[in-house]
């Protein structure tokens, strides 16, 4: 088993295309499925204060640095852990919007955390009714300036927001974090931030689990003898969307990993593409305040 390709943001930073999603994980599990992610060559851990597991992803991290290497689910052995060879996100909540606010939510992160400097801050929702995302994004690029967070970016901003956001931004956000899968693929979306130079991330790339039992998917896995989650997962690579699927066993963990031994043909991409019925499994931005 490999680890995943990673993909340069828009100041060259790299980030692994697949990640390790950790929402709705809880907090007391989150040490042991961080380091059995960690085990089967995951890099990219996603969290957000939100969570409430910081602590957890934390602790998991910490209990696997500085060994002598770690062996992936083929038995390969990987190279010993360091700080520098993980990258890790974490979101300002809503609550806490606003310059001075956000600040401080970062430093209680970090202080979570147990690190120096956090490779992707974003902000987790716009809340465009309260007004404050572009003070708060202020804060963030602040916090890029002094060097405690490595790349910025948002979440769940829509085209208006990008929009407004941008009028004022000194610092092109790297990354949008958006609800995306086959069926709701928000073209829109992703062909704004190809022109401006953001990456694309998908949270809840498997829909919630709900597009596993599309008949096209079925179909699809049937063909290549692989799972439905290991299809959508690599249309999502293919597109060139980050994804950060989450798994709750060892064996799904692995599974989702395994997509880098095989290809979706031009056939099998026009069929996924077809599926696109706008379907939300989560909240609308416009909804979130």
């Amino acid at each position: 088993m490999k680890t995943s390709p990673r993909l340069s943001l828009n100041n060259g930073v790299l980030i692994q295309q697949l990640g390790f999603g950790l929402y709705k994980v809880p907090a007391a599990d989150a040490e042991k499925l961080v380091a059995i992610a960690l085990a089967a060559g995951y890099r990219h851990f996603d969290t957000a204060a939100m969570y409430g597991n910081e602590t957890g992803l934390a602790r998991g991290i910490s209990s696997q640095l500085g060994g002598e290497g770690d062996r992936g689910g083929s038995g390969e052995l990987f190279p010993a852990l360091s700080r520098e060879g993980l990258f890790v996100t974490t979101k300002v909540w809503n609550t806490d919007h606003g310059y001075d606010a956000t600040l401080r939510a970062f430093d209680t992160s970090m202080v979570n955390l147990g690190l120096d400097y956090v490779d992707l801050y974003l902000i987790h929702w716009p809340c465009a009714k309260r007004g404050l995302f572009p003070e708060t994004y202020r804060a963030l690029e602040t916090l890029y300036r002094e060097g405690k967070v490595r790349a910025i970016g948002v979440s769940n901003f829509q085209p208006a927001h990008l929009e407004r956001l941008l009028q004022s931004a000194e610092v092109v956000p790297a990354v949008n974090q958006i609800e995306l899968h086959p069926w709701l693929q928000q073209a829109e979306l992703r062909n704004i931030h190809d022109e401006l130079g953001i990456r694309t991330e998908a949270w809840s790339p498997l829909g919630r689990g709900q597009v596993l039992a599309d008949p096209v998917v079925q179909a699809c896995a049937a063909e290549h003898r692989r799972t439905p989650a290991q299809v959508i997962l690599r249309w999502h690579m293919q597109l060139g969307n980050i994804a950060i699927p989450k798994a709750s066993s060892e064996a799904r963990i692995r599974e989702n990993l395994n997509l880098f031994n095989f290809e979706l043909s031009e056939r099998d991409m026009a069929a996924l593409a077809g599926l696109d019925r706008g379907h939300r499994t989560g909240s609308h931005p416009d909804h979130v305040s």
